[in-house]
C-alpha cells in the first residue's frame, strides 16, 4: 500500500477549497504499474476518465471530486490557490481532490501526463475563482456526492475512512 498524506486548505476568498474534506495524496500508489491507473480508477467507479496534463492556471470543480494519477513524467502542482502548497508529483502518485480544491500546474517535464476521473463519472464544471461564482459554488461544494469507493483501493481505503 502507498503512504497517504492529508492536507486541508482554507478558503482564500478566490479559491474556496473544501471546508470539511482533506486532499489525500497517495505517494507512489502506481509506481510499479502506472499503466493500470485508469483501469483501477474505472473499476472503482471513478469514471469519465481522461489522460492529459493539468491546466497552468488556478481552477477547481464545485460539483464533483476528482482523482489525478500521474501516468508519466513529473510536475510541480500547486493545490489550494495562491496561498496553497506546492507538491512535487511523479509517476505513480495519486492525488484525490475534494470538490472546491484549487489546483494548478506550475512546471512539468515534457512527458508529464495524468489520468483524471470522477466518482460515478460525474461531469466536472470548471471554475476559476471569479467573484460571480459565489455563493452558488459554496453550496455546490457541500452538495457534491461522496464516492462509494476509494479510487485506488475500492471497498476500503483513505477516502472511505476520512471523508464523511
Amino acid at each position: 500500500m502507498a503512504e497517504e498524506n492529508y492536507f486541508h486548505f482554507e478558503d482564500d476568498r478566490t479559491i474556496p477549497n473544501n471546508p470539511t474534506l482533506p486532499v489525500i495524496f497517495y505517494e507512489g500508489a502506481f509506481a510499479e504499474n502506472p499503466e493500470d491507473i485508469e483501469s483501477v480508477f474505472n473499476r472503482n467507479n471513478w469514471t469519465n476518465s481522461w489522460t492529459n496534463g493539468v491546466f497552468d492556471y488556478h481552477h477547481y470543480h464545485s460539483n464533483t471530486h476528482e482523482v489525478l494519477g500521474v501516468k508519466s513524467g513529473s510536475a510541480t502542482i500547486q493545490l489550494g490557490g495562491e496561498s496553497g502548497k506546492m507538491f512535487e508529483v511523479t509517476i505513480g502518485d495519486v492525488v484525490v481532490l475534494p470538490a472546491g480544491t484549487g489546483h494548478k500546474k506550475i512546471k512539468a517535464t515534457s512527458d508529464f501526463q495524468v489520468v483524471g476521473a470522477y466518482p460515478d463519472g460525474l461531469k466536472p464544471n470548471l471554475k476559476t475563482g471569479g467573484s460571480d461564482e459565489r455563493p452558488v459554488v459554496l453550496e455546490e461544494i457541500l452538495d457534491a456526492p461522496l464516492p462509494e469507493k476509494d479510487p485506488v483501493y475500492g471497498e476500503e481505503g483513505p477516502v472511505l475512512d476520512n471523508w464523511s
